[in-house]
């Protein structure tokens, strides 16, 4: 076991000024990147895709302005402005030039865009007309499949639009023997082949591609070199011009060459996380087990007298806000699923190494202590717990955690090892998993897991059910026949399954079609000479080059359907209070809220469906004009009697969230219609689909999608979030709550589940605080619980963050998978934070 020390080291005043000066103003849209990669392609039209992709980024590196910041020991910018960001027309760019008039001013994540960028864009974007990964996604993807994401069932729109990312590479790799080795490898692999092998024509151009973007990235370094070089000798201040000359040094020994000192091995590992952002558009490249892979070289120059741990804090300090530097730019409505500018960068410390042996060590302690001292969402920072982690290390989490900025997030070993064992990982890689993004496991360096696929709303399929697979006035689903008809209770649960199970195909097929669509148009040579087993396949992960090869999407609602289906078992079949007929006029009703546009939908659904089984034609206009005459319908006093009277049977029904076993079995009964039949299906690239619990904070505006439900949700509000319960029904306090949520089957759902708690602050004061919280954690995981992550802030000083932001400008909070400053987010969002159970402990 590695040495380590508790103790924490101070704050530079380095870092104060970083901070401030990368949040000086609102992050910023630019066009150098499009400009670039669209002069590349179109002198490269004669040639492979996979070399196109290659010399565009070469391009791209050779030519994008470049920039020092004040006092950063740590270089490499992808834009000039700060917390700027590229645009990738490649993968899509109509709904950017849809918005450039809305992108300033809108509620999530604005952007300010200059005219002449804006200019520059729409000449850029003019030649991707017909070329996007997501017009060929669109593509391959079938009707039924095109209706359904238009029907808000679920949204595959993370790499429909974007990149993938998702993905953790071999830091490690390039630290040992710096692009300079990977380059060696590779054309040995291409010395190695011969013309007349079958695979030569591919395999050979991806190894070529991969050689260019490797020496692509050696020059981008010596770029940094000469700036810096060229900064020193016009600084007069002798230590800060001694720091340029060191970062001319760092920039000449790496990526090129394997890193031979701690700063050296922090400069090349901000390379490899920067450009990789900058080849592919995606989110949650994550750094992985950090602690691990950068041990050597802080204990090498610490043994040697070199290096300090105060120096080497610092370090550490000045990636975090590097981190925080990376910023991505997505369209309005996805800015609301993502609301915070978060880049979901999971970094991870503790945990066992390949032969079950805890691997804490100094640095794990330092990476705790840099979140607390730069106090940014980024990155997101991450704790795997065992039977033998340090006491000493849980404490110092859990002392971040009570500052209230949502880290670190905390991971079962115990459950998430079995979990990818049972997907095909070996036990070694099984051991050293990281966590990607929000909280999805994988073996570094080895995996291209899809992660994130898709939100599929599990609610919207119990929507379906009600109206015979009709939605706003059209069939978009299979028809499981009317409710008014089903008499026992495992009839109506089992049309929700078929209900669930057609729509989960769906899913599916788009998903296959934007993966399908990224190996044929969008490969990636850079990043895949980083993951194994690539070289060897001569394939990008794109192409099925990696190891291990999943597709991950996820289902969110789980509270909300167990909820529902319960009351509906207990209300309409077992006590006989209520019929179906009668539910199903409440939820239509909204309980008495009266019709909006939604539910008035689904009245208008039920007359259009009669008028075309006797062979009448309904158009949109007559559609539009029943809607708004439903709208216009108000219940009556008795109905409105009525549906209070449902609403308080319904809170009568226990719920999810409160420790009642019978209640927590069927919850996990319901979970499982979304998690096995995943397990059916294969994507392109040879891998198994496997199931996800947590919607990021998709539940927000997906749930302003959905209708009213039958646990007593009104329409269009927020839907639970991940494995939690509804917000607000857990009443026995945190411990039930984490006792029902353990009782699902946590390792079914290997792509990860997530688990909110809220605490106020005076529940973690003090060493009994921290103590009686880490108690709860080890609790919660002893039950077989995969995650838990918890925001620590009352709710009246949320509530006057929302009325006050100027106040509040560095106030960070738990959104779902990640951490983002509060002010940032949306109001709806905000308020769905506020609204989660306030626990004491």
């Amino acid at each position: 076991m590695a040495k380590y020390f508790t103790e924490e080291i101070p704050k530079t005043d380095r870092i104060p000024g970083l901070v401030k000066h990368l949040y000086a103003k609102m992050p910023e849209i630019e066009s150098a990147r499009a400009r670039l990669i669209t002069e590349s392609y179109k002198a490269t039209e004669d040639k492979p895709v996979i070399m196109r992709r290659a010399l565009a980024f070469a391009h791209i590196l050779d030519h994008i302005p470049i920039i020092i910041r004040d006092g950063e020991l740590v270089v490499g910018s992808t834009t000039i402005a700060p917390r700027g960001c590229q645009t990738y027309p490649e993968f899509s760019y109509k709904w950017l030039e849809a918005e450039f008039d809305t992108v300033e001013t809108r509620k999530a994540d604005p952007f300010y865009i200059a005219e002449q960028t804006k200019r520059e864009l729409l000449e850029a974007d003019a030649y991707w007309e017909g070329k996007t990964t997501s017009e060929l996604a669109t593509s391959l993807m079938t009707e039924e499949t095109k209706k359904a994401i238009e029907h808000n069932i679920f949204t595959p729109g993370n790499y429909f639009y974007n990149g993938v990312g998702h993905v953790t590479v071999q830091y490690d790799k390039v630290l040992a023997v710096g692009y300079r080795g990977i380059i060696d490898e590779i054309q040995a692999e291409l010395d190695r082949c011969n013309p007349g092998d079958g695979d030569y024509c591919t395999k050979s151009q991806f190894l070529k591609a991969a050689i260019l973007s490797c020496e692509a990235v050696i020059r981008y370094a010596g770029r940094y070199a000469e700036l810096a070089e060229q900064e020193a000798s016009a600084c007069s201040e002798a230590g800060r011009r001694q720091e340029l000359l060191q970062i001319a040094a760092n920039c000449r020994q790496v990526p090129a060459y394997g890193a031979s000192s701690f700063h050296e091995a922090c400069q090349s590992f901000w390379f490899v996380q920067q450009l990789l952002q900058l080849e592919s558009s995606g989110h949650s490249i994550s750094p992985g087990r950090f602690d691990q892979y950068m041990y050597p070289y802080y204990k090498n120059d610490l043994d040697s007298g070199k290096l300090t741990r105060e120096s080497a804090q610092e370090l550490i300090d000045c990636i975090w806000v590097k981190l925080n530097d990376l910023n991505k730019c997505r369209d309005a409505a996805s800015a609301e699923g993502f609301a915070g500018y978060s880049l979901f960068q999971n970094l991870i410390v503790g945990g066992q190494d390949k032969d079950g042996c805890d691997v804490t060590n100094d640095l794990s302690f330092m990476c705790i202590t840099a979140s607390k001292h730069v106090f940014l969402p980024q990155p997101s920072l991450s704790i795997r717990v065992w039977n033998k982690s340090p006491h000493a290390l849980l404490l110092k989490a859990a002392d971040l955690t009570r500052t209230g900025i949502g880290l670190p997030a905390y991971y079962n070993d115990e459950v998430i090892i079995p979990s990818l064992l049972s997907r095909g990982l070996t036990l070694e890689d099984a051991r050293e998993y990281n966590i990607i993004g929000c909280v999805e496991p994988q073996k570094a360096g080895k995996t291209e897991g899809w992660h994130d696929a898709a939100f599929y709303n599990m609610c919207r399929p119990l929507e379906l059910v009600f109206s015979n697979g009709w939605d706003k006035g059209e069939k978009i689903s299979i028809e499981t026949g009317s409710v008014e008809d089903m008499t026992t209770f495992e009839e109506f649960y089992d049309a929700y399954k078929k209900q669930m199970n057609y729509n989960i195909s769906l899913l599916v097929n788009a998903d296959n079609a934007i993966d399908v669509a990224h190996a044929v148009r969008c490969p990636l040579p850079f990043l895949s000479c980083m993951v194994e087993d690539c070289i060897r396949r001569g394939k990008s992960v794109q192409e099925g080059g990696a190891v291990y090869n999943f597709t991950g999407p996820q289902g969110f609602g789980i509270a909300n359907m167990a909820d529902s289906l319960y009351a509906i078992k207990k209300l309409v079949f077992d006590e006989k209070k209520v019929t179906l007929a009668e539910y199903k006029r409440a939820l239509a009703m909204n309980y008495g809220q009266g019709f909006d546009a939604v539910s008035a939908g689904e009245i208008v659904t039920e007359i259009v469906r009669e008028m075309a089984r006797s062979g009448m034609d309904v158009d949109e206009g007559q559609i539009a004009e029943m809607i708004e005459t439903v709208m216009k319908t108000e219940p009556s006093p008795e109905e409105k009697k009525k549906y209070e009277e449902l609403l308080a049977m319904i809170e009568a029904v226990p719920k999810f969230g409160n420790d009642d076993e019978e209640v927590d079995l069927f919850a996990r009964d319901v979970a499982y219609t979304y998690t096995r039949p995943l397990l059916n299906y294969r994507n392109p690239r040879g891998g198994q689909f496997q199931a996800g619990l947590y919607p990021v904070s998709a539940n927000v505006p997906l749930g302003a999608q959905t209708g009213a439900t039958p646990d007593g949700r009104l329409a269009h509000t927020p839907v639970a979030d991940g494995v939690s319960p509804s917000a607000g029904r857990d009443v026995n306090g945190p411990t039930a709550a984490a006792n029902s949520v353990a009782r699902l089957d946590h390792g079914i759902a290997s792509n990860g589940t997530l688990f909110n708690q809220k605490f106020h602050p005076t529940a973690l004061s003090g060493e009994k605080g921290l103590e009686n919280f880490v108690a709860l954690i080890r609790s919660y995981f002893d039950q077989k619980g995969s995650h838990m992550q918890f925001n620590v802030v009352d709710r009246e000083t949320l509530l006057d963050a929302q009325a006050h932001p100027e106040k509040y400008a560095h106030l960070v909070v738990r959104v779902a998978g990640y951490s983002a400053l509060f002010t940032t987010l949306s109001k709806s969002l905000q308020d769905d934070i506020i609204r989660r159970t306030e626990q004491g402990l």
